[in-house]
């Protein structure tokens, strides 16, 4: 699908460089960590330095518990999935982060909403993970810029197309944009969680370098 014309999204020039993608959860303990690092694995395995990409993944927490590691279970899930969570400190949310912020993907709404609150035009680049990934599977990925050609480009493009889409492919149920919080749970469930964040970057990533998940 391509996305749709004339709704208003500005085309921001910018000779920026890169592209920093912030994760959003409450503590910054266990989703957007784990969220992070899953992101930099894939970004990884697809691209070789995603920082030669000029991708920079980031996260922190409406509540952030400053400083503090993420959380044990998060880091077996990370380790599950081949991902390092090693040199992790957590952080909460700020200003800086949502105005350097090129995208912004939350675990649920209401950290959707209060990221949007914060002002910085923050509503045409922040949604949450799930909600994201319905529009990118809508979007035709040749109507994007060439990957080979600068993906930082191709990822500006990306989030353009689907701030357009968003008031036309709705969630089928209110749940269905949400991760909810494993804090506190048992492994089971940590990794429950880390499956459905998983299986939601996978055409997100794609999407952004236009390079398919090794099978």
């Amino acid at each position: 699908m391509t996305a749709p014309e004339g709704r208003g999204i500005a085309e921001s020039v910018s000779s920026n460089p890169t592209f920093r993608i912030l994760h959003v959860s409450t503590g910054n303990v266990c989703r957007s960590p784990i969220t992070e690092r899953l992101t930099r694995h894939a970004l990884s395995v697809r691209l070789g330095d995603p920082l030669t990409g000029g991708l920079i993944v980031e996260s922190a927490g409406t509540w952030g518990h400053e400083g503090a590691p993420m959380e044990a279970n998060a880091e077996i899930v990370l380790a599950d999935f081949g991902a390092d969570a090693t040199g992790f400190v957590g952080r909460e949310l700020l200003d800086e982060h949502v105005i350097r912020a090129d995208l912004v993907l939350t675990a649920t709404r209401d950290h959707r909403a209060q990221v949007i609150s914060m002002g910085h035009s923050a509503g045409l680049r922040t949604f949450t993970l799930k909600e994201f990934t319905r529009l990118v599977r809508a979007i035709d990925p040749t109507t994007l810029p060439d990957p080979h050609e600068g993906v930082v480009e191709r990822a500006r493009a990306l989030v353009r197309a689907a701030a357009a889409l968003r008031g036309w492919l709705l969630a089928p149920s209110p749940d269905a944009d949400e991760v909810y919080d494993p804090y506190g749970a048992p492994i089971t469930f940590f990794r429950s969680i880390g499956d459905e964040i998983q299986q939601a970057l996978d055409p997100v990533v794609t999407a952004l370098t236009g390079v398919p998940a090794r099978r």
